[in-house]
């Protein structure tokens, strides 16, 4: 087993990991929970499946993490782990700055490096344009539920997860499997697998819409 296959199946297991939980929590509450511990493996999950898709010269993964990646660290944020960091210890108030700076290193690297760039990427004879259209589509769908669910906790003053987020993640799910069936990356289809939970916090969401409503009806 070579380094990239090891570093692909440590980001989908930080990725399972963090739908498993939210799922585990969601069940017990009977509504969609946003956990801490969700947004955590996102960032940690998303540092690894960025260095797979460099590994494996494919712009779709690395176009996909490079929109949620801040959002990430938003919800961290959010959910108030850099003040309970702080009050550990300021030292480690350090990480989140060395998190946010990594993607602003790698765009000064490859603008450094334009030409070796769009040759690795974007002339790959394994990756016709049409696959690598299809594929960056399911990845911008799949990861704009994040800058959604930005907006909508925005607006909200906390972290959440809205229904409209699970609904989006089917179906940019659904596209990079497909994806992954054509390129033959077991690692990328393997990282869908949360497809299930999706389906499942949409009628736990429904549910919950549901509650609501009729509780607004009683007088």
């Amino acid at each position: 087993m070579n380094l990239t296959v090891v570093i692909g199946l440590l980001a989908q297991f930080f990725f399972s990991a963090r739908i498993l939980v939210q799922w585990i929590k969601s069940e017990r509450a009977h509504r969609i929970e946003s956990p801490t511990l969700f947004w955590l493996f996102s960032v940690i999950g998303s540092v690894l499946l960025f260095a797979y898709g460099w590994m494996r010269d494919d712009f779709s993964i690395i176009f996909g993490e490079s929109l949620s990646f801040y959002i990430y660290l938003w919800n961290l944020k959010a959910k108030g782990l850099y003040d309970r960091m702080a009050q550990t210890s300021k030292l480690l108030l350090a990480i989140p700055w060395v998190l946010a700076i990594l993607p602003v290193l790698l765009l000064l690297f490859i603008g450094m490096n334009a030409a070796d760039f769009r040759q690795q990427f974007f002339r790959n004879e394994d990756v016709p344009l049409y696959a690598l259209l299809w594929g960056s589509l399911g990845q911008f769908i799949y990861k704009s539920r994040f800058v959604y669910q930005w907006y909508y906790s925005f607006r909200h003053r906390q972290s959440l997860l809205p229904l409209t987020f699970w609904w989006l993640a089917v179906i940019g799910s659904a596209m990079i499997i497909v994806y992954g069936i054509y390129r033959l990356d077991w690692i990328l289809c393997l990282g869908q697998i949360g497809i299930i939970a999706s389906i499942r916090n949409i009628v736990i969401g429904r549910r919950q819409f549901a509650t609501k409503r009729e509780t607004a009806r009683v007088p």
